[in-house]
């Protein structure tokens, strides 16, 4: 069961979200750019819609033909990355005042995740290409 809303911002506090249906499930990315982009695994949730306060803080990057991230300018924090076809919006959990329900149910890009770390847990595990596919998304 979805999450009906909950609030969120960024590092500074220029850039403050509401996040509304949010799938309480959350996927770990270990594909390279997300790694680039955060250091580690990305851990985020899709939601539904997603309000965004301070806007003018936002910068968003096109970072492959189909998908693109958004940081805040100042602080620099990641906030989300969308898939342009769809509009699908997955948000850095990390974002979110308040993890409560919030449950890690999947990893994918598994086949380009460095050695080592390891997620605990029984959870499902995707390549890059099965994730894309269930996404509507051909791999490249």
């Amino acid at each position: 069961m979805a999450i009906e809303s909950r609030n969120g911002r960024c590092l500074c506090g220029a850039v403050e979200l509401t996040a509304s249906q949010i799938e309480p499930h959350i996927h770990a990315c270990h594909c390279s750019m997300c790694r680039r982009w955060s250091g580690g695994p990305a851990l985020a949730v899709t939601v539904g819609s997603l309000e965004i306060r301070g806007e003018e803080n936002v910068s968003v990057y096109d970072s492959s033909p189909w998908a693109e991230r958004a940081f805040c300018k100042l602080c620099g924090t990641n906030l989300f990355y969308r898939i342009k076809e769809t509009g699908m919006t997955v948000l850095w959990s990390g974002t979110l005042d308040s993890a409560d329900g919030l449950e890690l149910a999947g990893e994918i890009y598994v086949d380009e995740k460095p050695g080592f770390y390891d997620l605990a847990g029984d959870h499902p595990r995707q390549t890059g290409e099965e994730f894309l596919k269930s996404v509507g998304l051909s791999p490249e």
